[in-house]
């Protein structure tokens, strides 16, 4: 489908997830020929550059992330020849002459606000975007996460923003949903008959989502320590991909059916009590250890850190669902930073079987599972038992496995890219509606509350490990074990 003509207005143009994610995004799209040859991208930041100075900071910073397979220098001088970029103070609405100038006066062309900057921002931006005539009919917003600390600074940021522009207006992004693997997972329930009537608690015995990092905090001990684990990672995209797991089959792929689907397993989610947080959520926080082989220093020790911090880098919580399909079922799920391996991935797994006829010619059995892998590598992985060869009946857990890269050899799209060219098309289904980010703040807000009330510090596991042994213990209650602990040598 071609895109029409636009103007993209990048607030946060000069920053860290402009650099690393958003141009590179935009690059490959240029590249492949996405973007029509008029389409406009103007950055805006505070630094007073020039065009040809900002230029200069793209070959620093951006043109690094771009892989070596995408990048061209030919494309890519043409395409920073279609970047502009404005220097403004984004609360002061006087201040945006420079942008009413170069934003071209159509009203009926496409334009984009994307807002890479902290959210104490939103509201500001908005509104002086609707009091400088910028925020046309044709307008859409995009907000980059955190959106709200909790439930309150949620509501108040949709209320803000709504004041200036319509929902169907709003694109609330998870960059998460836009992975080819997320994609395939709907295309694995709904375009397919052979799981459909598996996909309940008579046959599955748990779903574990986890997303773990071998990185730590980086450069960005300024946000992570007012944010952690739980509010950067498990109420928006943990909590994003337990909604796609479990909803049932929406109407149709369009926006609202499938986001109305998402929200009833939000609204379905067994609420906590102080009884059952206490038992169902482990808060850990990284200390000195190694990282494929290389020594790594505690959190409280990195650069910036509060030597007394007590902000989480690890979280697991044992949720519950309660509807007819899930009732029964755990969903466990779990991030950390300065684990073992990177990975993201949704493990399904079945309940072993009833009763084994080869109970003594073989050693121990695996249940089936289903491995739906978002990073390092996109695919799938069907974990199944089978005769070994030889002599006799002996079984061995084997793996069907689907590489998405191998699979399919067409070029595939970064999740950036992806989202970037729905927001441009006007697609809002993989985008958070107002509600469904309300939903995810008000389950996941007893935890915030229980842990400043109670003080408790968190949890110290070492650096290269999966986190402290309370997460295994979470599991083990269940008479389970994640998926590491069980996979054979």
């Amino acid at each position: 489908m071609a895109l029409s003509d636009f103007d993209l207005v990048l607030f946060g143009g000069g920053g860290d997830l402009s650099m690393r994610k958003l141009i590179p995004a935009l690059y490959a799209r240029h590249r492949a020929g996405d973007l029509p040859p008029s389409a406009q991208i103007v950055c805006v930041g505070r630094h007073p550059w020039s065009d040809a100075e900002f230029v200069e900071e793209l070959n620093r910073n951006a043109k690094p992330n771009i892989g070596e397979k995408v990048f061209q220098q030919e494309a890519w001088n043409a395409f920073c020849a279609s970047v502009r970029y404005v220097s403004l103070d984004a609360t002061n609405a006087d201040s945006y002459d420079p942008l009413v100038d170069l934003l071209r006066n159509d009203a009926g062309l496409t334009r984009v606000f994307y807002l890479a900057v902290s959210p104490t921002l939103f509201a500001s931006i908005c509104h002086n975007l609707h009091r400088r005539g910028l925020a046309t009919e044709h307008s859409r917003v995009v907000l980059e996460k955190p959106l709200g600390r909790d439930l309150a600074s949620a509501k108040q940021i949709n209320k803000e923003v709504s004041q200036v522009f319509k929902e169907s207006q709003i694109f609330r992004i998870d960059h998460y949903l836009g992975k080819e693997a997320v994609q395939n997972l709907l295309a694995l329930r709904f375009g397919n008959v052979l799981f459909e009537p598996l996909w309940r608690r008579e046959w599955i015995s748990d779903v574990q989502i986890t997303i773990a990092e071998e990185l730590g905090v980086g450069n960005r001990m300024g946000y992570y320590e007012t944010s952690g684990a739980l509010r950067d990672m498990l109420q928006n995209h943990l909590l994003q991909l337990l909604c796609i797991t479990a909803m049932e089959p929406p109407l149709s792929v369009g926006a609202d059916a499938v986001r109305d689907e998402k929200l009833k397993v939000l609204h379905s989610l067994k609420p906590f009590t102080p009884t059952t947080l206490s038992r169902n959520v482990v808060r850990g926080q990284y200390r000195a250890g190694h990282v494929e082989g290389k020594p790594v220093p505690a959190y409280r020790q990195e650069k910036g850190a509060d030597p007394d911090s007590n902000t989480e880098t690890f979280v697991a919580v044992r949720a519950e669902i309660d509807t007819w399909r899930w009732a029964g079922v755990p969903f466990y799920l779990r991030t950390g930073k300065r684990m073992a391996d990177q990975l993201a991935e949704i493990v399904v797994r079945f309940k072993p079987i009833p009763h084994s006829i080869f109970a003594q010619s073989t050693n121990s059995f695996v249940p089936n599972c289903l491995v739906i892998r978002l990073q390092p590598d996109d695919g799938l992985q069907l974990n199944l038992m089978a005769k070994t060869p030889g002599d006799g009946m002996r079984l061995k857990p084997v793996e069907l496995e689907l590489d998405f890269a191998e699979t399919f050899k067409t070029p595939r799209m970064d999740a950036y890219e992806r989202l970037l060219l729905d927001v441009l098309r006007g697609h809002l289904t993989l985008f958070m509606r107002a509600d469904e980010l309300e939903a995810a703040w008000e389950w996941v807000e007893p935890i915030l509350r229980y842990w400043e009330q109670e003080g408790n510090e968190p949890i110290p596991y070492t650096s290269g490990s999966w986190g402290p042994a309370a997460a295994s213990a979470l599991i083990g209650r269940d008479g389970l074990q994640w998926r590491e602990e069980v996979l054979p040598e």
